[in-house]
């Protein structure tokens, strides 16, 4: 079990990631909407579509796991502070599930860099 554990959860932000990047690139109205409220469309959608594609890819390979979590951290971060700051918790009446999705992810992103902190060259070993 311990030894699995690690992995459903980069199994799991992959998916999470992943899964919303058909949303970002096929110019969904919710995502448009969000983009624009924060000033970011169409390029930072493109952008951050792009930056979610390859984290999600790195967090799946073993040597740069702690890359994909890192940079999941940060984008996803970045859209926390987002909705804090310009969206709101709820957006186009979903209940809050996107930014409860934002803090999941985040929180599972956190949990794998801690167990791939041994990895990272500048402070592990």
């Amino acid at each position: 079990m311990k030894k699995y554990f690690p992995l459903v959860l980069r199994i799991i932000v992959a998916i999470i990631l992943i899964q919303t990047l058909r949303f970002k690139f096929t110019a969904h109205p919710d995502s448009i909407y969000i983009f624009k409220t924060v000033g970011l469309e169409p390029y930072g959608r493109i952008g951050i579509g792009i930056l979610e594609l390859i984290a999600g890819i790195l967090i799946l390979i073993p040597k740069t796991v702690w890359i994909g979590a890192t940079l999941t951290l940060g984008i996803i971060g970045g859209a926390i502070m987002m909705h804090l700051t310009k969206l709101g918790i709820e957006i186009n009446n979903d209940g809050g599930v996107l930014f409860a999705t934002a803090l999941l992810t985040f929180t599972l992103a956190a949990i794998v860099l801690y167990f791939y902190k041994k990895d990272i060259p500048f402070i592990g070993k």
